[in-house]
């Protein structure tokens, strides 16, 4: 018996070029152009929001914000192919995916600011906690699918990750129950070259990313990171295949994290700009954009359009976070178990106590 189907291909799939030029897929045909024009406007909106996050870290009214500019290509074909009955994990880099399910950018930044531990109801769209621990939320993920799987549900579940967390535990756990219940999961790895400092080369010497699920049964594809075209066709292939009983599948998309991992980190200590640069061409929105219009789906007009929608969601982003709020310190203990063990209500104690100390109670 052969296993051919499992190897993904020998290079990233492509449907849009780097100069914005279709080019032929015998297995993946190109999206509807409905649904480029969608995407294209998700483009627009996330990089204005990764730039307004990235400013606001500036001003120091959030703590940290891990960019995903540059890669908003995968952030925004992970929540367009999804339905409204599927289940999204992401991790802290995934904000524009986020809220492109649906998600209030403000609620999804609170985290990141420091103000609660979620800032959303997970339920509401679907939308898991944004995770910090690597490759934590992929057995939260198939745990999510099983269950859906065992109540007879059609859901899928998107489990987002980095290259970096390949390299965990939980990642090959979460491979190996999803593969043996055939769990409705797509393992999504954005391997945007770099574990915060840590290259890719000296990550894995795997023939890619994707291969890795060969070993646990699970189909492998690639794909250009950058080529939304590409994402939408890939990854609305592997959801459909997760949906129609197939199991799970994994798609490794080639991307690069154009700014540093987070505003603690120094990119220049660890990579080169000449690097930098090479990837800068190969943008997905002027790659996207180029393409549209070349086939007369976008006009200036259109283009105006999508810039003001982004602009006014910059500015609800900035007048959400400008807000000061008071955190309550016992919030902190509200949600941790039903019923709080003795461990937390000592912990309660003490904190009541420093507090009371303070003059803050």
């Amino acid at each position: 018996m052969t296993h051919d189907h499992l190897l993904p291909s020998a290079e990233p799939v492509t449907l849009v070029d780097a100069h914005g030029h279709s080019v032929e897929s015998l297995r993946y045909p190109a999206p509807a152009d409905e649904a480029l024009v969608r995407a294209f406007d998700g483009l627009i909106t996330g990089r204005r929001l990764n730039d307004q996050a990235y400013a606001l870290v500036r001003q120091g009214r959030l703590a940290v914000y891990p960019s995903s500019h540059g890669q908003e290509a995968c952030q925004v074909a992970a929540a367009q192919v999804l339905t409204e009955g599927d289940w999204l994990f992401p991790t802290y880099r995934d904000t524009v995916a986020v809220v492109g399910r649906g998600v209030d950018p403000v609620e999804v930044l609170t985290l990141l600011k420091g103000d609660w531990h979620s800032g959303y109801d997970p339920y509401e769209h679907k939308v898991a906690p944004a995770t910090t621990p690597l490759a934590t939320q992929l057995l939260h993920a198939v745990g999510v699918a099983h269950a859906a799987q065992l109540r007879g549900e059609p859901t899928v579940v998107m489990a987002m990750t980095g290259d970096g967390a390949t390299s965990e535990g939980d990642f090959h756990e979460a491979l190996n129950f999803a593969a043996v219940f055939k769990t409705p999961v797509v393992f999504f790895i954005q391997n945007n070259e770099y574990a915060i400092s840590v290259p890719l080369a000296r990550q894995s010497v795997a023939p890619s990313l994707a291969h890795k699920g060969i070993g646990y049964g699970i189909p492998g594809q690639r794909v250009d990171g950058n080529d939304l075209a590409a994402l939408l066709a890939v990854l609305g292939d592997a959801v459909a295949s997760a949906r129609a009983g197939d199991g799970p599948q994994l798609v490794e998309a080639h991307t690069y994290r154009m700014q540093a991992h987070t505003n603690a980190d120094d990119a220049t200590r660890y990579r080169e700009d000449e690097e930098v640069q090479a990837w800068a061409g190969r943008d997905p929105i002027t790659r996207l954009e180029t393409h549209l219009r070349d086939r007369g789906l976008l006009t200036d007009e259109q283009l105006a359009e999508f810039a003001a929608r982004a602009e006014q969601l910059a500015t609800h982003v900035r007048d959400g976070l400008n807000r000061d709020v008071e955190p309550d310190p016992f919030a902190l203990f509200a949600h941790v178990y039903a019923e709080p063990t003795p461990q937390l209500v000592e912990q309660m104690a003490v904190v009541a106590d420093e507090l009371s100390r303070e003059g803050a109670h």
